[in-house]
């Protein structure tokens, strides 16, 4: 049985003849859903300069998202460090935890989440890109998110992100490779594996992670998630057919054919059957009882504390119906 907590990962994907409006309106959709189904986070991504997506700042989404949800925990999954100053960062989430208090979370990342170009477009320097400097940046992060602050300067002068705070957000650290997952253990921080994309075996990382765990302030033993994607239709065929858009997006990636997200009828057209056989593009992909039980058998694999679902597709109405029976599963077994 699902008997972790279940999540969502929200990309605000862009559909073919839409506007970035439209992304973000379905994103708030989708959040007023997860939240009242029952999904226990909703983490939004950072991606740039890409047409299928339009979650370019987690945290501005992420406010969004906390203003109209009332139990569900918000945030993101993640930001990307290299992009931005850690100083910036855990005063965004700072300003997020004071608005929607004890539902915040700040996923990390690595990767820039964006060609190299872009990237040096947000930062505006090369400085800080490179992964070297990625474990200072995020005790940064870490430290400015808690009591203990930072000193800067020869003088140690004080640096604080809040000039009250009354609680911090949950830090996590994201990734798809056995970098970020002994990392993570290292720091002894939470781990999110990004399975819905990355080629690693889940329970090679998650065991990885929990090797190399060194207790910390915040955390005394390892806490572990894995994300993967799914897609689910009435029946097999629906459910591929709802799947083709995902399929067409991750071979539009692998090819560098950027576009919007196609209509199922539209990526049918465009699909090989090679395409259709291509691992990647959605993991998970049948009948509610088909996926539920592959679901299942990941989390009991890799021992997994939690589960966060991606679905990528056409209308907000598929993702909904994707998670609504996952959701409905693990309430009926929980009781």
């Amino acid at each position: 049985m699902i008997d972790v907590p279940i999540s969502v990962l929200e990309l605000a994907g862009v559909r073919a003849g839409a506007t970035s409006a439209d992304a973000l309106a379905d994103m708030l959709t989708m959040a007023v859903a997860a939240d009242g189904l029952g999904a226990d986070r909703f983490w939004i991504a950072e991606h740039h300069n890409m047409p299928a997506v339009a979650a370019t700042s987690p945290p501005v989404l992420a406010a969004a998202v906390a203003m109209r949800t009332s139990r569900i925990r918000v945030g993101s999954g993640g930001v990307m460090l290299p992009n931005h100053s850690p100083y910036v960062v855990a005063e965004q989430f700072a300003a997020l935890e004071a608005l929607a208090p004890g539902r915040v979370d700040v996923g990390l990342g690595r990767a820039p989440g964006a060609d190299p170009v872009t990237a040096w477009a947000l930062r505006r320097t090369q400085e800080g890109l490179g992964p070297e400097e990625f474990p200072e940046h995020v005790n940064l992060v870490r430290s400015w998110l808690s009591d203990r602050g930072v000193s800067v300067g020869d003088q140690g002068i004080p640096l604080s992100v809040t000039p009250a705070a009354s609680g911090y957000p949950q830090l996590w650290l994201l990734g798809s490779s056995d970098y970020s997952a002994r990392l993570a253990g290292r720091l002894g921080i939470r781990y999110a594996y990004a399975g819905h994309f990355g080629q690693l075996d889940p329970a090679y990382v998650l065991d990885l992670y929990r090797s190399e765990f060194r207790p910390s302030d915040e955390l005394t033993d390892p806490w572990a998630m894995v994300c993967t994607s799914a897609v689910i239709g009435a029946t097999h065929e629906d459910a591929w057919r709802l799947a083709g858009p995902a399929l067409a997006l991750w071979m539009g990636i692998r090819t560098n054919r950027m576009e919007p997200i196609l209509s199922p009828e539209e990526a049918d057209l465009r699909l090989t059957d090679v395409d259709r056989t291509t691992i990647g593009g959605v993991r998970h992909v049948g009948t509610a009882d088909a996926v539920i039980g592959a679901l299942e058998r990941l989390v009991r694999s890799c021992d997994a504390q939690e589960l966060m679902i991606a679905t990528t597709a056409y209308d907000v109405e598929t993702r909904i119906d994707t998670l609504r029976p996952i959701l409905a599963a693990r309430s009926a077994r929980a009781r």
